[in-house]
């Protein structure tokens, strides 16, 4: 049975969306935006990218856009997808699809004309959703009652819907996390649960993908604790994961006015040792940055708590600002519930106070006191820094000269020179 809604939605009718829907509207064909866009707005939330669904093959869709001086990239054609560029953004236009033959993500599929039946081949109700240039909201699938009580439900059996894409399963809690309220719908819950060993034969990069945005999604916390208690964090991780942490990062990132950082929380729910980043590096393909960034996180974190100004400033300098407050967050969420806020914000200022003098002595100095290049000169620049740094970073001519002059003395005396 259809349902139908109206809203109020000005990009139907104008900018690059609105573009591609008048160009693909009228002489037998029909376009629709369909999927988040028309989600997000019967929500009330910021409306991003915008897909666009057409009765048109496309062959037409690009004769169309040529017609209209308008560029086509056949990003996806074997499969529907045309890109259209409109004043310099891409809007994404499919054509109606129709399931032949279901086997994963490699499922057979035929060009249709069946608005319904398009809604049918996808993943969740309230993503089943399509809109039509004026303002009409086509609901074939009942997602119009569940973004009312913003309920994510499988389209169909969801054990079938699993079983063509296991990713679905991080979908479902990713979705609910962004836009589901209350727990998990049940039917959909269970069928995770029966399709969790489904997640070891998908490619470590879609799980990255799903779980990072889970993460920064406002239910990231719940979505997280139910799908520890599914076993589902256990297989996408591979180790141990921790709720409390992941919990207070939350709050610290409220309370300091901070975005949601998924690198953080990955860290708070997942990271205790560098171990751990090295495990989830592998497991979910993480990007060199991300992999570095983790593995400092976790690099004897436990240090920090009650650390002076002074020890402080020796680990900002080593670390530089992003990394120094990194570990220094996570060492905070990992503190336990009676940590002292107070203390954990100044030393999380401290980048704000202070910025790392560069170390004034360089290599000449050292060979002019007869030092010669190899490693023996990196040897003695890196104790001239160790004790530049242990005398809190003076900049003075004459404690350095000092330093330098004991660390010679001290090399030579190591190396019996």
């Amino acid at each position: 049975m259809t349902s139908q809604r109206v809203i109020d939605a000005p990009w139907l009718t104008s900018g690059p969306a609105g573009g591609v829907l008048a160009l693909l509207n009228g002489n037998g064909e029909e376009a629709r935006a369909v999927g988040g866009a028309v989600r997000n707005a019967l929500m009330g939330l910021e409306v991003g990218e915008i897909d666009i669904a057409t009765t048109a093959v496309p062959e037409e869709v690009i004769r169309r856009a040529r017609t209209a001086g308008c560029k086509s990239v056949p990003t996806g054609i074997e499969h529907g997808t045309v890109t259209l560029i409109v004043e310099g953004t891409p809007v994404e236009v499919t054509t109606l699809r129709e399931d032949v033959e279901t086997f994963g993500r490699k499922a057979k599929v035929v060009f249709g004309r069946d608005w319904q039946r398009d809604a049918e081949r996808r993943d969740f109700t309230m993503n089943g959703l399509s809109a039509s240039i004026d303002g009409v909201v086509h609901d074939y699938v009942g997602g119009l009652p569940d973004v009312d009580a913003k309920r994510v439900r499988f389209i169909g059996a969801p054990d079938r819907r699993i079983a063509e894409d296991y990713l679905r399963i991080l979908r479902f809690f990713r979705i609910h996390a962004a836009y589901g309220a209350g727990a998990p719908d049940r039917a959909g819950y269970l069928a995770s649960i029966r399709g969790r060993d489904g997640i070891a034969g998908l490619s470590a990069e879609r799980i990255r993908m799903e779980l990072l945005k889970l993460l920064v999604a406002p239910g990231a916390f719940a979505a997280a604790e139910a799908m520890i208690d599914a076993g589902l964090m256990l297989r996408i991780c591979g180790g141990v994961t921790y709720l409390g942490p992941l919990k207070k990062m939350i709050g610290i990132e409220q309370e300091l006015g901070l975005a949601p950082n998924a690198m953080l929380r990955l860290g708070a729910l997942a990271v205790a040792v560098t171990e751990d980043a090295k495990r989830l590096t592998q497991r979910l393909r993480l990007t060199n940055e991300e992999n570095k960034t983790l593995d400092s996180m976790g690099h004897r974190w436990w240090r920090l708590k009650g650390m002076d100004d002074a020890r402080a400033r020796q680990r900002l300098y080593r670390l530089g600002s992003q990394r120094y407050r990194n570990r220094m967050l996570l060492a905070w969420a990992r503190d336990g519930q009676d940590s002292d806020a107070a203390e954990w914000k100044q030393l999380l200022a401290l980048p704000e106070r202070w910025t790392p003098p560069v170390f004034p002595l360089k290599a000449a100095d050292f060979m002019a006191r007869g030092i010669a290049k190899g490693p023996a000169l990196g040897h003695v620049l890196a104790l001239a820094e160790d004790a530049w740094m242990a005398n809190d970073f003076p900049m003075e001519v004459d404690v350095i000269t000092v330093i330098a002059d004991q660390t010679i003395a001290r090399f030579k005396h190591d190396h019996r020179l």
